[in-house]
Formats: C-alpha cells, sequence, structure tokens
C-alpha cells in the first residue's frame, strides 16, 4: 500500500451536508481536470494549423506562441487540483512505504507536512496570481499584437488564480485529514 493515499483512502464517510458539499468540491476539481484537457486538445489543433499555414503558405497564425505559453501555464494550474486530489505528485514514497508500515503515526505525520508546506507554497503563489490578475484587470493588458489579434489575458490570469487557489484549498483539506489519521492511530508497532 502506498503512502499517499487518494482522497477516497482518506477521507472517511461524511454524514449529512459535508457528503453534499464534498461532492461539489470533488465535482469542481474534476471540471477544471476536464477543462484542462480540452485546453490540451485545443493547444494541439492551434500548433498543428500554424505548422500547416507556415509549411503551406509561409507564414504564421497569429497568437500561436502568445497562446501556448498561456495556456501551458493554464493547463498545468488546472490539473493540479486533480493531481493533488489523487495522490499523483512527486514524493519519496520508498520512506513514505517503509514509514507507514512500522511508523504510521510518523508517516501520517510526515504526509501532514507535506500537505501543509503545499498548502502554504501553493497560497502564496495563488496570492501572487491574484496581483497579477488585479494587475491585468486593472490595466486591460492583453498579449498579441494590435491590429493582428490580440487577447487580454485576465481571463488566462483568473483561471491560473482559480487552479492554485484550488490546489492550495485541497492539499490543505489532505493534510488536516492526515492529522486527523495521525491522531487516530493509538499506538505504534515496536
Amino acid at each position: 500500500m502506498s503512502g499517499t493515499m487518494s482522497d477516497s483512502q482518506l477521507r472517511g464517510a461524511p454524514v449529512g451536508g459535508h457528503r453534499r458539499l464534498q461532492q461539489v468540491w470533488n465535482r469542481m476539481v474534476e471540471a477544471l481536470s476536464v477543462l484542462a484537457t480540452a485546453l490540451i486538445a485545443v493547444l494541439m489543433v492551434l500548433i498543428c494549423a500554424d505548422i500547416v499555414v507556415r509549411n503551406g503558405f509561409g507564414g504564421s497564425l497569429p497568437l500561436v506562441s502568445e497562446l501556448g505559453a498561456m495556456m501551458v501555464v493554464l493547463i498545468v494550474a488546472l490539473q493540479l487540483p486533480s493531481a493533488v486530489s489523487a495522490g499523483r505528485l512527486a514524493q519519496v514514497e520508498i520512506i513514505i512505504d517503509a514509514l507507514e508500515a512500522r511508523r504510521p503515526r510518523m508517516a501520517a505525520l510526515l504526509n501532514a507536512v507535506f500537505c501543509l508546506l503545499g498548502c502554504a507554497i501553493l497560497g502564496v503563489v495563488a496570492w501572487a496570481s491574484f496581483g497579477i490578475l488585479h494587475g491585468d484587470w486593472t490595466s486591460s493588458d492583453f498579449i498579441g499584437i494590435p491590429g493582428l489579434g490580440t487577447l487580454p489575458t485576465w481571463p488566462f490570469r483568473a483561471l491560473i488564480t482559480l487552479g492554485m487557489s484550488v490546489a492550495a484549498a485541497e492539499f490543505l483539506f489532505k493534510g488536516v485529514r492526515y492529522l486527523g489519521k495521525t491522531l487516530s492511530i493509538t499506538k505504534e508497532p515496536s
């Protein structure tokens, strides 16, 4: 059994309104992941169309490089909450697995620290992203070349901020569940 537990392995059966709230939260996390997957398809079509135009007509499509750069960051931000929820982030699992077998309380505590540090780091990133979003909104910042093609940057920044915020919250929820697991383990094996 992996020391990094998925959301379904960690959570107990929620009661009452908490179950519905948890279902809504999980659907939102899944929806962000679906949106990111759709954006991957859009990016692939955009790049392929640009290749065809470059090779066939000797020109290029406007906004491809700018959109590509912005969309890669956006895709990562939107996929991150799902990766956190499913426990698909890189960790040194050989250490966690060994601790899980011998010292489950210590493993849960180490996982809680990992999650809470992840929450803090992504919280800072989300806060910084919000500042960039605010600047882009107030200055009407855009990508592209005026007269050839432009797009406002704030919708991208808003989704990046949302993805980072949801990932930070997901880390927080997991960290709290690991802390609960730490407290529920009564005795470490000798």
